[in-house]
């Protein structure tokens, strides 16, 4: 594992990045702007580092009390597959204890969650603001 450093409270960051990084690895990104107020928005964040550059993050929503949703979460592509996502995915779970947990993976990211604990739901429902584009993706029928 890389020498690596966790920040919680999402001070300070350079949203910019957070929009690239989206974009880098083909999740939606939006204004640097949109995702500083989204990630302040947030039940619980954190933020990874790697020689004082970020190289990850996620975000949580919840009500802290039972329910519970994991928003982007990603890994620059040249530090996948060494444990970061699955870092920040339990550093996330940590502070939802008893909540349950939904999420929509990115395509073809499926077996990264599976390989967490997650199962697929077969109830799953969502209303996309750009659904012609979501459905291309993959992410809806």
């Amino acid at each position: 594992m890389l020498d690596i450093e966790m920040s919680y409270d999402g001070q300070p960051i350079d949203y910019s990045l957070v929009a690239d990084i989206l974009r880098r690895v083909g999740m939606a990104y939006f204004t640097p702007m949109e995702h500083q107020r989204a990630f302040a928005a947030s039940f619980a964040t954190v933020f990874v580092l790697h020689k004082g550059e970020m190289i990850g993050f996620g975000r949580a929503l919840s009500d802290g009390v039972y329910q519970a949703a994991l928003y982007d979460v990603a890994v620059l592509p040249e530090y996948q597959g060494q444990g970061i996502g699955s870092l920040i995915v339990h550093s996330l779970l940590e502070k939802l204890p008893q909540c349950n947990v939904i999420l929509y993976a990115a395509p073809g990211k499926e077996a990264f969650y599976t390989s967490l604990g997650f199962r697929r739901m077969k109830t799953g429902m969502a209303l996309f603001t750009q659904k012609e584009r979501m459905a291309e993706k993959g992410f809806t029928e």
